[in-house]
């Protein structure tokens, strides 16, 4: 009976079959577009743009990263999203950690006035215009502020870390009470340590949210020395614009196109590699972070 039980009946196995082969063509759509910008950034232009893709290293060249680590925009732009996504997170987690927290307490008073408030607001909002004159009166316009405090909480990270915290058993904040310690004492020293998961997964949601915006940026920000990365590729891969500095008034406009191509490649490489070598170190709280906080 359990041999039944264990092998697979040749609907299952047509169906696993099946199962597989969605997987590999899945993986190969995504992989295969990294791989070609991967390779494509390391290719002379003339040979990426008449042949496609080469493997021979005579045709390799490192000068689309050399142009860009030579280009002041990029690399202003490249500092300037590492400060306003690490601010943006560390705002945005700080925040929504205290205010999830405070929400799985059974006893707090207005808890579900808070709660209904806190979900209107994910279905009713009041549009880019009131929100831009209300960034303008603070007088944040023209300022990292701009970029880091608006949008900085979310409704859904607050549920995420309520739920999280709500999950947590009460039995831990009653000894500790019977020992004397304080709230905070019990939040700094009791919670906090049992919330990495659910601080890790909002850290990693938040860090590569603003990572990846660029309209804020576009709207509140007049300055270009203060443009984030994702802005600075915009105009290089939307509008194509290039800073003279970064190849050389004296170029043809066919030429310009020509080094375009390269530069757009490696600057989308460097643009991911934040990303790729965040995520292994976040990895190993993600699921166990994303299954707990959503459960319940």
């Amino acid at each position: 009976m359990n041999n039944n039980l264990i092998n697979n009946s040749e609907t299952d196995k047509v169906l696993l079959f099946i199962n597989k082969i969605l997987l590999v063509v899945v993986v190969l759509i995504v992989t295969l577009p990294l791989l070609y910008v991967l390779l494509g950034s390391f290719l002379q232009p003339d040979v990426l743009l008449t042949k496609g893709l080469s493997f021979d290293p005579k045709h390799w060249t490192v000068d689309g990263y050399v142009r860009i680590f030579n280009d002041g925009s990029i690399v202003r732009g490249f500092i300037n999203s590492i400060l306003y996504s690490t601010g943006f997170t560390l705002v945005s987690v700080g925040f929504t950690i205290l205010a999830g927290y405070s929400l799985s307490i059974d006893n707090l008073v207005g808890k579900k006035i808070i709660m209904l408030y806190f979900l209107f607001t994910m279905f009713f909002n009041g549009g880019m215009v009131p929100v831009y004159l209300l960034v303008k009166d603070l007088g944040l316009l023209n300022s990292p502020w701009a970029i880091i405090l608006p949008g900085a909480i979310t409704v859904w990270n607050i549920i995420l870390a309520r739920t999280f915290f709500k999950g947590l058993p009460n039995e831990l904040k009653e000894a500790a009470r019977i020992d004397g310690a304080s709230d905070a004492k019990i939040f700094i020293s009791i919670i906090l340590p049992l919330a990495k998961p659910i601080i890790f997964v909002l850290a990693l949601y938040s860090f590569i949210g603003q990572w990846n915006a660029y309209f804020d940026a576009m709207i509140y920000l007049e300055d270009k020395s203060l443009y984030p990365l994702q802005l600075v590729l915009r105009d290089i891969l939307i509008q194509n614009e290039i800073e003279p500095g970064m190849i050389g008034d004296q170029l043809a406009r066919a030429e310009l196109q020509r080094i375009a191509e390269m530069i757009k490649y490696s600057a989308i490489v460097i643009a991911s590699l934040p990303l790729m070598i965040m995520y292994p170190f976040f990895q190993k709280y993600f699921e166990k972070g994303v299954m707990v906080g959503s459960l319940k």
